[in-house]
C-alpha cells in the first residue's frame, strides 16, 4: 500500500478512499482502523448485527415498503408528525433537493464545514457566501457577526451546522432560536443537526419543534452517523408541512432501501442500547481529547460531535501525516486541506474506543516526533504536496470564481482571483489584502476595503469592488481590485452608496452572481450587535430511548 497511498487519495471523488478500496489495497481484505468516518462505534450491538445477518436473504431479495411506511414508523419512534418529515437516502440527497427546490440565488454558510453545503449550490450556479470561522477564536461561530454578514451580503438562505463539522463547535438552542427569529425574512434557514445526538451541553438541544411552526426553517438530521450505519443511506428533515411536503413530493417512492426499513423497525426494541452507546461516545470524547492534548504542539479544539478537530505542530504537513499513519500504522485519519477555510495543518479524528485511541496516539507520536518528542515531521518540498479534494471542489476551483460565475465571464465582470476559492486559506495567494490570511488571525490593517453599503465602518472586512456597481447594470462586481489594490480606498466611498440602487430586486438570472457577489477567497466576517448565547440547561438522562428529535425522552 505504501507506494499507492497517494494515488488512492487522488483518484477518489471523496475526501478519502472508501473502506472497501482500502481493504482491497491492503491485500488481506481487512481495512485500517477508521478515525476518518464519523460513525458510532458502539451501535448496532453485536446481537443486532446477528439479527440482521439472519434476515439478510429476505432483506436483499424483496422490495422495501414505500417511504411513507418507513417514515411513519420513524415518526412514531421520534414523536414527530409524519407530515412534517421527509426521509432521504442519506442527508446528502436531502441537501440536493433543498438546493434545487428552496434556494433561489444565494446561500450563506460558515466555513470550514461539511463540503456539500458549499459544493452543491455552486454546482447549480448559486452564489455561496462563506463566513470564515477564525482559528484565533477556536473556530466558534458568533451568530451576531454571522447575521450582520448575511445582511451586508444580501444573502437569501442561511445555513448553520450544529455541531459543526469538522470542528464540533456547538450553539445553544436559545441562541439559534434568536437567530431564526432575526432571519425570519429570508427565503430559508437550514439548521443541520447531523451530529447533535452526540452533544451533551444541553438536555434538549434540537430546534425541530421551532422549525415545524416557522414558515422558513428546515432542520436536517442524520441516522447513519448516530446508528453507526453509514452504509445504509438514510436521514430525514423536519419542517412545517408545506416545506416538508414540497421535498417529499419530489422523492421516489422507493428512495429508502430494505436495510433502512429493517433498522428503523428494529430500533424500538433497542432504545436502551442506543442511549448507552451515545453516553459511551461522550465519555470517550473526553478521554481522547485528554490523550491527544498531551502530545507536544498538538492543539485540540472543543467539540460536541463524535470527532475532534486538531491542529498539527508547526512544521507538520497533514498529507504526510495522513499517508504515514496509513502505511506505517494502518490507521486512517481525515486530513482537512480540501475543506474551504481549513488547511493541511488540521486533522479531524473520529472518537473511538480507548484501545484504538492508544494505537492512534502511539502512531502519532512516532510519525510526528520519531524517537524524540517535539521534532515534528518536515513539510513537503515545494511543488510536491497534495491535499485530497472532492471532485466538485477541484472542478469549481478551476472553472468558477466561487460565486457560481464561470471563469469565461470574468473578463466581463472585471474579476479575478478565482484560483483562491478552494485552496487552503493558510497558503498565501496573490489577491488583495482582504483575501489573504485564511482562518488565521487577521490584523485589522489587512482588511482594507470597506463594505458594500457603508463608507467607513471600522471592521469593514467585507470587500466590495470599486467601479463595478456604477458600470455594470447587473451587479456582477467580482472584485476588480486585484490589478491595482492600492487605489482601492479612494474610489470606494463614492461607489458604495450606488450598491443598493444597483441591486437586483428579484431572483438573479442563472450564471450571474446574485447582488454583486464576490469570490469565495474575498469573503470575510463582520462584527455586529445582539444575539447573546444562552447558558447550558443541564445534562441528558439516557435511562430510556432518547428522542432523536432532541425533545426529551420517549416512553
Amino acid at each position: 500500500m505504501a507506494d499507492n497511498v497517494t494515488s488512492l487519495f487522488r483518484s477518489t471523488a471523496a475526501h478519502s478512499p472508501s473502506m472497501a478500496a482500502l481493504a482491497r489495497e491492503g491485500g488481506d481484505g481487512a481495512g485500517p482502523i477508521d478515525f476518518c468516518i464519523p460513525c458510532n462505534p458502539y451501535f448496532p450491538t453485536p446481537a443486532m448485527f446477528e439479527e440482521m445477518a439472519a434476515r439478510l436473504r429476505d432483506i436483499l431479495t424483496y422490495y422495501p415498503s414505500g417511504a411513507d411506511t418507513i417514515t411513519a414508523e420513524l415518526c412514531d419512534l421520534l414523536q414527530l408528525p409524519p407530515q412534517c418529515v421527509a426521509m432521504g437516502n442519506g442527508s446528502t440527497e436531502l441537501i440536493t433537493w433543498i438546493d434545487h427546490l428552496l434556494v433561489r440565488e444565494s446561500l450563506a454558510i460558515p466555513v470550514p464545514t461539511f463540503g456539500r453545503w458549499t459544493d452543491q449550490p455552486m454546482e447549480t450556479g448559486k452564489r455561496v457566501d462563506m463566513f470564515p470561522l477564525q482559528e484565533s477564536s477556536g473556530f466558534a461561530l458568533d451568530l451576531a457577526q454571522y447575521a450582520e454578514f448575511i445582511r451586508k451580503r444580501g444573502t437569501r438562505v442561511a445555513v448553520v451546522c450544529n455541531p459543526n463539522n469538522p470542528d464540533g463547535g456547538y450553539l445553544h438552542k436559545q441562541s439559534l432560536v434568536q437567530f431564526m427569529d432575526a432571519m425570519a425574512d429570508l427565503d430559508l434557514v437550514v439548521v443541520d443537526e447531523s451530529f447533535l445526538e452526540f452533544a451533551d451541553a444541553e438536555a434538549e438541544p434540537s430546534v425541530v419543534q421551532e422549525a415545524m411552526i416557522r414558515p422558513n426553517v428546515v432542520v436536517l438530521r442524520s441516522l447513519g452517523k448516530n446508528f453507526g450505519l453509514h452504509g445504509i443511506r438514510f436521514g430525514y428533515l423536519v419542517a412545517n408541512p408545506a416545506l416538508a411536503g414540497k421535498v417529499r413530493s419530489m422523492l421516489p417512492k422507493w428512495n429508502l432501501n430494505s436495510f433502512a426499513e429493517h433498522v428503523v423497525f428494529m430500533l424500538k426494541e433497542h432504545g436502551a442500547e442506543y442511549a448507552q452507546s451515545l453516553q459511551q461516545v461522550r465519555r470517550d470524547r473526553l478521554d481522547m481529547a485528554g490523550q491527544l492534548s498531551a502530545l507536544p504542539g498538538l492543539t485540540v479544539y472543543p467539540s460536541q460531535g463524535n470527532f475532534l478537530f486538531v491542529r498539527l505542530p508547526v512544521g507538520a504537513e497533514g498529507t504526510v501525516v495522513r499517508d504515514r499513519m496509513l502505511t506505517e500504522h494502518r490507521i486512517l485519519v481525515r486530513e482537512c486541506g480540501n475543506k474551504i477555510g481549513s488547511s493541511s495543518r488540521f486533522l479531524r479524528l473520529v472518537v473511538r474506543p480507548q484501545t484504538d485511541v492508544r494505537r492512534l496516539v502511539s502512531g502519532m507520536e512516532q510519525v510526528l516526533y520519531g524517537t524524540r518528542r517535539g521534532a515534528a515531521v518536515p513539510e513537503l518540498g515545494a511543488g510536491t504536496s497534495y491535499s485530497s479534494g472532492t471532485a466538485a471542489v477541484d472542478r469549481l476551483v478551476s472553472e468558477t470564481n466561487g460565486a457560481g460565475l464561470p471563469l469565461a465571464a470574468q473578463a466581463f465582470a472585471g474579476g479575478g482571483g478565482g484560483g483562491g476559492v478552494g485552496m487552503p486559506m493558510a497558503v498565501p495567494v496573490p489577491v488583495p489584502a482582504a483575501a489573504q490570511a485564511g482562518p488565521q488571525p487577521v490584523p485589522a490593517p489587512m482588511q482594507a476595503p470597506p463594505p458594500l453599503q457603508t463608507p467607513a465602518p471600522m471592521p469593514a472586512p467585507v470587500p466590495a469592488p470599486a467601479p463595478m456597481p456604477m458600470s455594470a447594470p447587473a451587479p456582477m462586481p467580482t472584485p476588480a481590485p486585484m490589478p491595482a489594490p492600492a487605489p482601492m480606498p479612494a474610489p470606494m466611498p463614492a461607489a458604495a452608496p450606488m450598491a443598493p440602487a444597483a441591486a437586483m430586486p428579484g431572483p438573479t438570472p442563472p450564471g450571474v452572481p446574485a447582488r454583486g457577489g464576490l469570490t469565495a477567497a474575498q469573503v470575510r466576517g463582520t462584527t455586529g450587535p445582539g444575539l447573546t448565547p444562552a447558558p447550558a440547561t443541564g445534562w441528558p438522562n439516557a435511562q430510556s430511548w432518547p428522542n432523536a428529535a432532541g425533545m426529551g425522552q420517549a416512553g
